[in-house]
């Protein structure tokens, strides 16, 4: 039987902003993402994050990404390597602390946007987000694209790493996710979703937006809680799964 891990990007609210329905989605996921105050979040969200997770028994993990809310850590900063390495651990560590004041504990990391995108074409800017992951805690699970630097600097740093998979997001022959500034780049159908999931879950292989079919094992599939179409594409993809006979679990379960 195939096992996979549905894991959704959470808690990118902030203040009085709202984003996400992160009650609906919760319910429908295995493991949480959740902002850590940079890109989105604050205590108090990343509180209530928590909270709402560990009440639907789906595993926590950090989402740590640049320090933009203006742009939701989704346009490119230009860092040194020492700053991306702090960062990344400063923000893994405020929820690990925000986790613990509510009797839970992070067990996954997921970079955010433009952090983890840059990352897995730059192998020396992985490496610093996988020396602060592996500081911080070298048992956290890094989860990260395929075949990408990410998985590479992983692997030397002797992290576990989960290979992820998009729902809800095209994909070039190359293997990356198709950039945001193309129409076609996120999938808003639910239907076509869960086909993606299905295919990435229990057939093994990437969908491509010229229609190629890439070899790969993945670990967990995302869903963007900030999308409008979140909660209906995360329902769908989770009923084609089961109904494909694959199991899920939250990501220690899987045993990375």
């Amino acid at each position: 039987m195939a096992v996979v891990n549905i894991n959704c990007d959470m808690g990118e609210s902030f203040g009085l902003w709202k984003k996400g329905e992160d009650a609906a989605i919760m319910p429908l996921v295995n493991s949480a993402n959740i902002a850590c105050g940079f890109h989105a979040g604050d205590p108090m969200v990343m509180a209530a994050t928590v909270k709402l997770a560990a009440a639907h028994r789906v595993s926590i993990g950090a989402h740590p990404g640049f320090d933009d809310k203006q742009g939701f850590g989704r346009r490119p900063i230009r860092l040194t390597n020492a700053e991306i390495e702090a960062q990344t651990a400063y923000q893994i560590g405020a929820l690990c602390a925000v986790a613990a004041l509510h009797g839970a504990r992070v067990t996954h990391v997921k970079a955010h946007g433009m952090l983890h995108n840059m990352a897995v074409l730059d192998i020396e800017m992985a490496r610093a987000i996988c020396r602060a992951v592996k500081a911080v805690d070298p048992t956290l699970i890094h989860v990260g694209l395929a075949l990408s630097k990410m998985q590479e600097a992983s692997e030397e740093a002797g992290l576990r790493f989960a290979i992820e998979g998009y729902i809800d997001r095209m994909y070039d022959e190359d293997g990356n996710i198709t950039a945001r500034s193309n129409a076609d780049a996120v999938h808003k159908d639910p239907a076509r979703a869960a086909e993606q999931a299905v295919a990435m879950a229990r057939d093994g292989v990437i969908l491509t937006r010229q229609g190629a079919r890439i070899p790969v094992k993945v670990h967990s599939l995302c869903v963007h809680g900030d999308e409008p179409t979140a909660v209906a594409v995360a329902s769908a993809a989770r009923k084609a799964l089961l109904d494909a006979g694959v199991a899920l679990k939250t990501l220690p379960e899987i045993g990375i």
